[in-house]
């Protein structure tokens, strides 16, 4: 069973905005928090956000923090990443997972920023 899809990545230039979608299982997003990562080329996949289940208290990478945000719809059970100001070190394949311990991978997304 496809625990997690994301989709809203695309191609876009230095300085734009993009928001990326993450539709969860219901079971796992009721339960767990979540975040999102991504994996460049080369690199290992690193966590760059995650939200609370409970609380809705946030955590940002250095690298991200002022520029994206993540939040969660429960009614669609589903995982926002709006990023801002987006650079070409954002270039990457972005995943959502649950946070802690995340599980098996979805396909992720894929952010090119480049002009």
């Amino acid at each position: 069973q496809v625990q997690f899809v994301e989709s809203g990545g695309a191609l876009v230039q230095p300085g734009g905005s993009l928001r990326l979608s993450c539709a969860v299982s219901k079971f796992i997003f009721s339960n767990y928090g979540m975040g999102w990562y991504r994996q460049a080329p080369g690199k290992e996949r690193e966590l760059v956000a995650r939200i609370s289940a409970v609380s809705g208290s946030t955590y940002y990478a250095a690298t991200v923090k002022g520029r994206f945000a993540i939040s969660r719809a429960t009614a669609e059970s589903t995982v926002y990443l709006q990023m801002n100001s987006l650079e070409p070190e954002d270039t990457a394949v972005y995943y959502c997972n649950r946070d802690p311990s995340p599980m098996s991978w979805g396909q992720g997304t894929q952010v090119t920023v480049s002009s």
